[in-house]
């Protein structure tokens, strides 16, 4: 099972091209694709690159390929969620998804239901998403330049969030309401998005445990979840080894090619 979250498909922000190099190094049974893939707030008609529309098609091809895809709906898909409960052959939309995983109970959904500024005031969530946007491509020329000399990415936006305490109570308050309700609820383990901060966390109260996972994001991070043989892991797409990943893909196909031109030559043998 891989989990994806917060692609922002439509923005200048979005790493589509990493991510589908990602999406072609897996072969999950379960594809859960944890709200905002397609930024519906932001979309212009005048930008939607063809990478954005090459992980669109590797989705339908995945399902296509009896991977089960789950699109649980976010705060920048919303639109879709009139068409909740709807399957289109291998494709499900909906607003949570639970689903037993080695016996534990685990809840899947976006989470911007606990962000007050969606709910009460969305235009000032726009806002801030434009924004967020701006300050992406910004980031964008910086690291540019950085690369030029050597130097290391710097994430602009994740070194405002690390120093503005309000930004850091809020993810703070967002994890534990989270874990929190999943607790009282009997949930063994909860996957959010919505955030853009990848965490695998053990949270408990007075009444319990649970495991608390975030996807985090294709903005930033580059970040997915995969639960594997009972175990979760965040896999970043800096720390993959793509190389190898297409090098095996490549060994796949010439195995797949070999065997066919054996069958061919076999044929001829029986024929001649």
């Amino acid at each position: 099972m891989a989990v994806i979250s917060d692609v922002h498909l439509g923005t200048h922000g979005c790493h589509a091209k990493e991510l589908l190099e990602y999406l072609h190094s897996i072969s999950p049974e379960y594809l859960i694709l944890n709200g905002d893939i397609i930024d519906i707030w932001q979309f212009r008609k005048n930008y939607f690159p063809p990478e954005h529309l090459e992980i669109l098609k590797k989705v339908i091809e995945f399902s296509e390929n009896d991977t089960q895809v789950i699109y649980l709906t976010g705060n920048h898909d919303e639109m879709l969620r009139k068409f909740s409960d709807v399957s289109i052959g291998r494709i499900k939309i909906v607003d949570k998804h639970v689903m037993w995983l080695d016996g534990k109970k685990t809840w899947f959904f976006h989470g911007d239901v606990f962000d007050a500024s969606i709910q009460n005031a969305k235009w000032l969530a726009k806002i801030g998403g434009w924004s967020y946007d701006m300050l992406i491509r910004l980031n964008r020329i910086i690291n540019w330049w950085l690369l030029q000399f050597g130097k290391e990415r710097y994430s602009l936006s994740r070194k405002i969030k690390n120093s503005v305490k309000k930004a850091v109570k809020y993810i703070n308050n967002f994890e534990n309401v989270v874990a929190n309700l999943a607790i009282k609820n009997d949930y063994d383990h909860v996957v959010c998005g919505h955030i853009h901060q990848p965490v695998i966390e053990t949270k408990q109260n007075e009444n319990g445990c649970c495991l608390y996972l975030n996807s985090g994001d294709w903005i930033e991070n580059l970040s997915a979840l995969e639960f594997n043989d009972g175990q979760w892991e965040l896999i970043y797409y800096h720390e993959l080894d793509t190389k190898q990943h297409v090098d095996n893909k490549l060994g796949q196909d010439r195995s797949t090619l070999s065997t066919v031109m054996q069958y061919i030559h076999n044929s001829k043998d029986l024929f001649s």
